[in-house]
């Protein structure tokens, strides 16, 4: 099983959970961050690590945000690695535990 980056992300990019992660498996995108699940190891650290509540073992996503977990898996082979916590976009805390972000992805 892998962890899934979700919908809660979007708009907020923080970066806690990338200062975690043993195996580099974040990638980073303009506005977002996924988890390449060929990487992950299922080790969890990044779950308690997320202020935006944003992660969630592949096998937990709700039936409204199955299209995750494929999103997750091909923006992972175009977007480059994140290797460390970097700032949060300006407006996060604004745009945290917003719903229905996914039209605000930017690839």
């Amino acid at each position: 099983m892998t962890y899934v980056v979700t919908d809660n992300c979007i708009r907020c990019k923080f970066s806690d959970c990338v200062d975690v992660c043993p195996v580099d498996c974040f990638h980073e995108g303009p506005n977002f961050l996924v988890i390449d699940p060929e990487e992950c190891i299922d080790c969890t650290l990044c779950v308690a690590e997320c202020p935006a509540n944003a992660i969630m073992p592949a096998d937990d996503v709700p039936e409204s945000m199955q299209h995750f977990i494929e999103l997750n898996a091909e923006l992972s082979k175009i977007w480059p690695v994140i290797l460390e916590k970097k700032q949060p976009l300006l407006d996060a805390e604004q745009w945290n535990g917003r719903t229905d972000k996914l039209q605000f992805l930017e690839r």
